[in-house]
C-alpha cells in the first residue's frame, strides 16, 4: 500500500526535485484531462498554512483565506469578541443575499461538535455597498468598513466570523471554509492542486505529562537554522520535514533524518531521555553514527489513496486490496484472532467480560 523513497546525500530540495516530475507524470498519465498545478508545486510553511487556512492540509482549489480581525474588532463592548483570544473571518463570495434561515443554518453548522465553535457573527456586504451585521448594535458602519477592507471583501460578499481560543477557532474556520467551498461549488473535482507543507514544528508540548514529544518521529532532523534553540526554546524549532497535500488531503510525507550522533543525543535529551535510557533503547543507532552516516531523507506515499484520488473518490475503501470492516477486522484472514490462555499467562493478563 505504500510507495517509499529513501535517498542518501540529499537535501530537502533534492527530494522535491526528484519526486515532483514523477508525480506530475502520474497526473499526465491518469488524470484523464483534469487540470493540475504546473511544476514546481507551491511550498507553504506550516505556520502560514495554519494562519491562512486553519489546517496543515489546505485545499488550494479556491481562495477564501482566513483573515485575523482580532485587533480591529475588540474594545467595543461586544463580549463575544472582547473576551476572545482570537477573532478570524472568511469571505464567502456572492453570498450577501443569504436569508436569515441560511445564516441560522450556518450558525448551527459551526456549533456542531466536529466544528466546535460557540456561534457565528456575519457581515453582509451588499452589492449596493450596504453593510448589515448580526453585531451592528455594537459597531458603526465605519467600524465595519474596516472589517471588509481587512478581509478584502467585495460588494456581494458575506463575511463569516468566529471567535474563541486561537487554535480551536482556526480549526473551526478551516471546517467552515471547506463547507462553504463545497456549497458554492468551488472544490472542483476536475482540478488537482498539490503543494508542499514544510517547516512543521519539530516538537509539541503535552500538558498532561509536562514534556515535549516529537511531532513526526524522534529521528527527524531539526532545521539547521534552529539548532541553537534546541535547549533554550525547543517549541520554536522547525523540523526538516514535509508533507505533500492535494485538494485538502495529505497524500504523502517524509523528512530529512538526523545523521549526527550529537544531534540525536540532543534530541533524546529534549524529549526527556537520560543518557542511560537513550543508550539502552537506541544504542544501536548511536553506535552506528560513530562509523559515519550519510545525510539521508525519504518520503512515503499511500498508494491506495493515490488510486482513489485518480478514481475521483473520497474514500479509499474500494481501492484497498484487503480492506478491514468497520470493527477493524480483516475478514479474509479472520484477524485479530482470539488470544490464547498461554499468551495471557505469559503477559500476566486477565480478561474480564464487560457487563
Amino acid at each position: 500500500y505504500q510507495l517509499d523513497f529513501e535517498m542518501s546525500f540529499v537535501t530537502q530540495d533534492d527530494v522535491f526535485n526528484a519526486i515532483e516530475p514523477v508525480l506530475h507524470g502520474l497526473f499526465e498519465e491518469f488524470a484523464n484531462g483534469r487540470s493540475v498545478t504546473p511544476l514546481p508545486f507551491p511550498r507553504i510553511p506550516y505556520r502560514e498554512s495554519m494562519l491562512k487556512y486553519g489546517s496543515d492540509k489546505p485545499d488550494l482549489r479556491f481562495g477564501m483565506e482566513i483573515t485575523d480581525l482580532t485587533s480591529i474588532v475588540k474594545g467595543r463592548g461586544f463580549g463575544v469578541f472582547d473576551n476572545a483570544d482570537y477573532i478570524g473571518g472568511i469571505c464567502a463570495p456572492g453570498c450577501s443575499e443569504y436569508s436569515r434561515k441560511q445564516t441560522d443554518e450556518l450558525t448551527e453548522f459551526v456549533r456542531k461538535p466536529q466544528v466546535g465553535a460557540k456561534g457565528l457573527v456575519y457581515l453582509k456586504y451588499g452589492a449596493d455597498g450596504s453593510l448589515r451585521s448580526s453585531a451592528d448594535k455594537f459597531y458603526s458602519p465605519e467600524d465595519m468598513k474596516l472589517w471588509i477592507e481587512k478581509a478584502g471583501a467585495r460588494p456581494g460578499d458575506l463575511l463569516l466570523i468566529l471567535a474563541g481560543e486561537k487554535k480551536n477557532t482556526l480549526s473551526a474556520l478551516s471546517v467552515l471554509r471547506l463547507e462553504m467551498g463545497e456549497r458554492l461549488g468551488l472544490r472542483n473535482r476536475d482540478m488537482f492542486a498539490p503543494l508542499w507543507v514544510l517547516d512543521f514544528p519539530l516538537l509539541e508540548w503535552d500538558d498532561e505529562t509536562s514534556r515535549y514529544y516529537a511531532m513526526h518521529h524522534p529521528f527527524t532532523s531539526p532545521n539547521p537554522d534552529d539548532l541553537g534553540l534546541m535547549e533554550t526554546d525547543p517549541g520554536k524549532v522547525r523540523a526538516n520535514a514535509y508533507d505533500l497535500v492535494i485538494n485538502g488531503v495529505e497524500i504523502g510525507g517524509g523528512s530529512v533524518r538526523i545523521h549526527s550522533e550529537e544531534i540525536q543525543k540532543l534530541m533524546f535529551k529534549v524529549l526527556g531521555f537520560s543518557d542511560e535510557e537513550a543508550r539502552e533503547q537506541f544504542g544501536f543507532l548511536l553506535n552506528a553514527f560513530k562509523y559515519g552516516a550519510p545525510p539521508h531523507a525519504g518520503i512515503a506515499f499511500g498508494f491506495d489513496r493515490w488510486v482513489a484520488m485518480f478514481g475521483g473518490q473520497d474514500s479509499i475503501r474500494d481501492f484497498i486490496a484487503f480492506p478491514k470492516n468497520n470493527s477493524g477486522r480483516d475478514v479474509m484472514l479472520d484477524r485479530p484472532a482470539e488470544i490464547s490462555r498461554k499468551q495471557l499467562d505469559e503477559l500476566n493478563l486477565i480478561l474480564k467480560r464487560k457487563d
